[in-house]
């Protein structure tokens, strides 16, 4: 549950606060559990949690998601770290290449088919004759390769406050 929530949060911290929150409420709501598919319920659970914590911390989106964001705009307009500057960013296309490129061939063809081609799972896997869950994997050892590409490029994740 630990890795699922690091992933969801990317902060440690945060991630420890996700896992207890789960257990409290799996703890809670046990005598709704059936019994079946005990990872899959908790890590629903954790889901659903991650979700609320979220809408908790921006509750203004929830009021007028359009106005919030056009403010949010105007207010990060001309930021070195604006996130829509830095995806514009020719040198950012080049990096994000770069990173695509050096991923081996069998790394690079389920991001191509699944993440640019917006081709599912079971497509890709029929494409490329495997399992879907080899597409999966394959899936997320490139996205963290380019990951770590673009972070040693200066593109990591910054600390939200």
């Amino acid at each position: 549950m630990f890795r699922v929530a690091m992933s969801l949060t990317r902060n440690r911290a945060d991630a420890e606060d996700l896992v207890q929150d789960t257990l409290i409420r799996a703890y809670r709501a046990i005598e709704r559990f059936d019994g079946r598919h005990p990872r899959a319920w908790l890590l629903t659970i954790l889901r659903n949690a991650q979700i609320n914590r979220t809408r908790r911390r921006r509750p203004e989106l929830l009021h007028d998601p359009d106005t919030e964001m056009d403010r949010l705009a105007t207010t990060t307009a001309g930021d070195e770290h604006d996130p829509e500057a830095v995806v514009v960013d020719p040198v950012f296309d080049a990096t994000v290449k770069a990173a695509l490129e050096a991923l081996p061939v069998k790394f690079r063809r389920p991001v191509e088919l699944v993440d640019l081609g917006g081709l599912s799972y079971q497509e890709a896997a029929d494409q490329i004759q495997v399992p879907v869950g080899t597409v999966m994997s394959r899936l997320h050892r490139a996205r963290k390769r380019m990951r770590a590409h673009l972070e040693k490029a200066g593109y990591g994740l910054r600390e939200m406050d």
